[in-house]
């Protein structure tokens, strides 16, 4: 047998129990044909040497934006007052929508309103997006088209997706390029996988037609479509398949291949705690807001209900800890109506579990989807809203192990820094960027973050049996790094030097 490729010289921690290190990997046809003494003898058409770097298991982001995070918008991150905002948006060229992102309203000398927008719109609808993705402010000319609302330009929820519906669809040819901005920034940071949260429909969708630019796109990073659990429809299928909604054709999670594939359903029950709409059982700190719940609990139940009996595995975004207690009531009546013994149904975010609710995530067996730099980033905001009780819930780490929950490492990018090396080394440290401690009881090991972005993260994704582990006869997908995370002091700062999907680097330092 002659390999392909022959990496030598590295340290490779396998994430394989069975065989937990190795300093040589053989690859053959995209695959890890094997490792040390399997093929130190083979012959192979390439040998690289790896002088000394570390080599981990690809990183899989189990719940990201790629879209959104790929689309050109006019970037107004970090601009503290209504002066700086419209300071950057005049002058806009063209004749259609002025689109923004980036607004933080927690950090504003006054909130963005739609009159201030419309000194600098000339008649031309403004959307400018708050950085949760969960609110937005739009200027006159969009209210007029929406006169059930009575807004001073805020809005969130549903009442952004109403606005945002006024601007869709995004062409195929825009979605495509936003996806291989994103595929390229992606696989600097040792990316391998993403699952993309919610096309068609919904908040994050940008057209009906979405999936057609994934596959127009061909990226060299492998995704799993998260499709929209409103695109569920009637279907008149036999009465004894049991399925009263589906998508087009009965398509449900697996299809694909190991490219691109579809994988959970995707459904919303909360807002966000940026936005302080997050659905909790008591009102956020200092106020009477205890946030809100997505849609009807009928609506959200009757999703999660034909969604499971239509073969889905379910994503469910839940981030306040009423709307986890709503997803669990949900979740353990679809099993009782049809139990599935290996459903895998997510927790998207699971962003504040009180105590009591830790042993019905187990009991369940659903997968917290969690992402760790919303507290580097956002944590000292997010500490103050909770109160000194609460805040050591947040994004749980430990707790979830300790019950014997898998975690799934994701980033929600571009809602966060999505650099999963960030996101492991604050799984770590458990500290802000300003250096506060946010729940620090819930700190593991740096072996246990790695693994929530490999093996955990595959197997949210139910791609375990090939992916998450430098395993003979799993695809070879890895990353390169400068340094081992688990003797480095700064973790998010470790180089990525190459990054390999299928056997073939998709991405190389130039230095």
């Amino acid at each position: 047998m002659k390999l392909d490729l022959k990496l030598t010289g590295c340290r490779a921690l396998t994430m394989d129990p069975a065989r937990p290190a190795a300093h040589t990997i053989g690859i053959w046809q995209g695959r890890i044909a094997g490792l040390d003494s399997d093929v130190a003898d083979l012959p192979a058409a390439e040998t690289v040497d790896l002088a000394g770097a570390v080599v981990l298991p690809g990183f899989i982001d189990a719940h990201t934006h790629l879209a959104w995070n790929g689309r050109h918008t006019i970037d107004i991150t970090g601009l503290t007052t209504v002066a700086q905002i419209l300071d950057r948006l005049g002058g806009s060229a063209g004749t259609g929508w002025i689109e923004a992102s980036g607004y933080d309203r927690r950090i504003m000398d006054s909130p963005l309103t739609a009159a201030d927008l419309d000194k600098i719109s000339d008649g031309r609808p403004v959307y400018v997006a708050d950085l949760s993705g969960h609110a937005c402010v739009v200027n006159s000319a969009v209210l007029k088209q929406l006169p059930e609302i009575t807004s001073d330009g805020w809005l969130t929820e549903n009442e952004q997706l109403a606005a945002r519906t006024l601007r869709l669809p995004y062409s195929l040819d825009e979605i495509t390029a936003e996806l291989r901005r994103s595929a390229d920034q992606v696989l600097s940071e040792g990316v391998t996988m993403c699952a993309e949260a919610g096309i068609g429909a919904g908040l994050i969708a940008s057209s009906p037609l979405e999936a057609a630019a994934y596959q127009r796109a061909q990226l060299p990073v492998r995704v799993q479509l998260m499709v929209s659990a409103y695109m569920l429809d009637d279907v008149q299928a036999d009465p004894s398949d049991g399925i009263p909604r589906a998508i087009d054709l009965g398509l449900h999670t697996g299809f694909g291949d190991d490219m691109l594939s579809l994988g959970a359903l995707k459904l919303w029950t909360d807002g966000g705690m940026m936005a302080r709409t997050a659905a909790l059982t008591e009102p956020y700190a200092g106020s009477d807001n205890a946030g809100q719940l997505a849609e009807s609990e009928e609506f959200m139940r009757a999703a999660i209900l034909d969604g499971h009996h239509a073969g889905w595995q379910l994503a469910i975004h839940a981030i306040g800890d009423r709307a986890i207690d709503f997803t669990l009531d949900a979740v353990a009546e679809a099993q009782r109506r049809r139990p599935q013994a290996d459903a895998r149904h997510r927790i998207e975010h699971c962003g504040l579990v009180r105590p009591d609710q830790l042993e019905r995530i187990a009991a369940l067996g659903l997968i917290p989807v969690v992402q760790p730099t919303f507290l580097w980033s956002y944590g000292d905001d997010y500490s103050e809203i909770m109160g000194a009780q609460r805040a050591p819930w947040m994004y749980r780490g430990r707790s979830f192990l300790d019950h014997g929950i898998t975690v799934a490492g994701s980033s929600d990018r571009p809602v966060a820094d999505g650099s999963p090396l960030r996101a492991i080394e604050f799984m770590v440290r458990r500290r802000s960027a300003a250096g506060q401690a946010v729940g620090p009881d819930e700190a593991i090991t740096v072996e246990e973050a790695i693994r929530a972005y490999t093996l955990g993260s595959a197997y949210a994704c139910r791609k375990e049996h090939v992916l998450g582990s430098l395993t003979p006869g799993k695809l070879a997908d890895l990353v390169v790094l400068g340094e081992d995370p688990r003797t480095s002091d700064a973790i998010a700062d470790i180089p990525v030097l190459a990054t390999m999907v299928g056997g073939a680097f998709r991405f190389q330092r130039s230095s």
